[in-house]
């Protein structure tokens, strides 16, 4: 069976991870959050006094990135990989609402996204490959066999990502959340270097009122259309 190269971009808490990880598992395809390694350059910029709500110290990141050791490694109890950085495990320090206030900072700068891209690139030399963020099938992969964007609202988006943020034990409000969502929409989309945009070729889904069963399956038989 021919192995493909599988770009899902599309706005923040959209589920582009809970389908690429869907996809990968049921493929046997490596899955790539290329979101997490932004968020861990943030986390490691924000335990550095780089970067706040208010401030980035653009000029002190860049000088740091080559220290910045970025790796992925499985979770067998979990099924997927698990964000590293320097050598230590930060996948849950990465997911918080307060890196997600800073995250969009720190991706519009150009030496991130270069040093990032040019990693994503490397991982993807061999295809099989599932990979999600805001510029993959634009920018990282532009030749992948399949881009999918995913949309829904920005209301509906919030509170997805409240009730996961509550579950996990943090203390939030849904206005924060979703003042937190309108505000990484804008900067994302308006951003000089490499911008969220839907590819021409990209296949866009609206999930608002899709549950992941369904979203799962019509996503599912677009592979198999290409493989």
């Amino acid at each position: 069976m021919k192995k493909i190269t599988i770009a899902i971009d599309g706005f923040s808490s959209t589920g582009k991870s809970t389908l690429a990880k869907q996809l990968a598992k049921h493929l046997g395809y490596v899955y790539v959050d290329t979101g997490a390694m932004y968020r861990a350059v943030t986390f490691y910029a924000m335990q550095n006094a780089y970067v706040s709500e208010d401030h980035l110290d653009k000029e002190s990141l860049i000088k740091a990135l080559p220290t910045i050791d970025l790796q992925f490694h499985f979770n067998e109890k979990l099924g997927f990989a698990e964000m590293y950085l320097n050598g230590t495990n930060v996948e849950n320090e990465i997911r918080t609402l307060d890196v997600s206030r800073c995250v969009s900072q720190v991706a519009e700068v150009s030496e991130v996204r270069a040093k990032l891209v040019a990693s994503q690139q490397n991982m993807g030399k061999n295809k099989a490959i599932v990979m999600d963020g805001r510029d993959i099938g634009t920018v990282v992969f532009p030749d992948a066999e399949l881009k999918i964007f995913m949309n829904s609202s920005a209301q509906t988006r919030a509170e997805r990502r409240y009730n996961e943020l509550i579950e996990k034990g943090q203390h939030v409000t849904y206005d924060e959340v979703l003042e937190n969502v309108q505000e990484r929409d804008y900067i994302d989309t308006h951003r000089e270097d490499s911008p969220l945009v839907k590819a021409d070729d990209a296949i866009e889904i609206n999930n608002s009122t899709l549950n992941k069963e369904e979203q799962f399956d019509l996503v599912l038989k677009l592979v198999e259309e290409r493989v």
